[in-house]
């Protein structure tokens, strides 16, 4: 199983290496071969995913619907926070919100906090079992199902698709 881990890992490792430098120079190809391999080997057996969801087609299916949909969240939030910005004289209620997420693995909690954090007016501050609390520019409700809702969006069914 380790084996299968550590290749499984170099595959990933060495298709990401091809996205970013995007050529076909032996050189590059072998300076990629070697160093995914190094990785594979350094950390295969700390990455917390199994070998088999990585393989599995449907999730990167699901992993590319996610980057858009995060994209244009990513970009309503942007325009959001501008508009606050150049109008000082809307009222704000910043805070920190309790949520609750339903994802079960570290990883998709993990990506789920990032995505929040990446997202602007808002900024995962700590993560406690299956509880993230938000600092949020301007807290919209009091109502932690209404809150997670709004804050968490299409984010998290889409990152169980991907990640459980």
């Amino acid at each position: 199983m380790k084996t299968a881990r550590a290749v499984a890992y170099w595959v990933g490792a060495m298709a990401i290496w091809m996205l970013l430098t995007w050529t076909m120079n032996p050189a590059t190809l072998v300076a990629g071969a070697v160093m995914s391999l190094i990785a594979a080997l350094w950390f295969g057996r700390e990455l917390p995913v199994q070998p088999v969801k990585l393989l599995n087609p449907v999730r990167w299916f699901w992993l590319l619907v996610y980057v858009p949909v995060f994209a244009w969240a990513c970009l309503k939030a942007n325009v959001d926070v501008a508009m606050r910005v150049l109008s000082p004289g809307l009222v704000l209620r910043p805070g920190i919100i309790k949520i609750r997420t339903s994802l079960k693995s570290d990883i998709a909690r993990t990506f789920l906090a990032n995505s929040i954090t990446l997202t602007p007016g808002t900024m995962t501050v700590e993560i406690k079992d299956d509880v993230l609390y938000i600092h949020w520019i301007d807290v919209r409700t009091d109502d932690p199902e209404v809150a997670g809702r709004m804050i968490k969006g299409p984010f998290e069914k889409l990152l169980a698709r991907i990640f459980e």
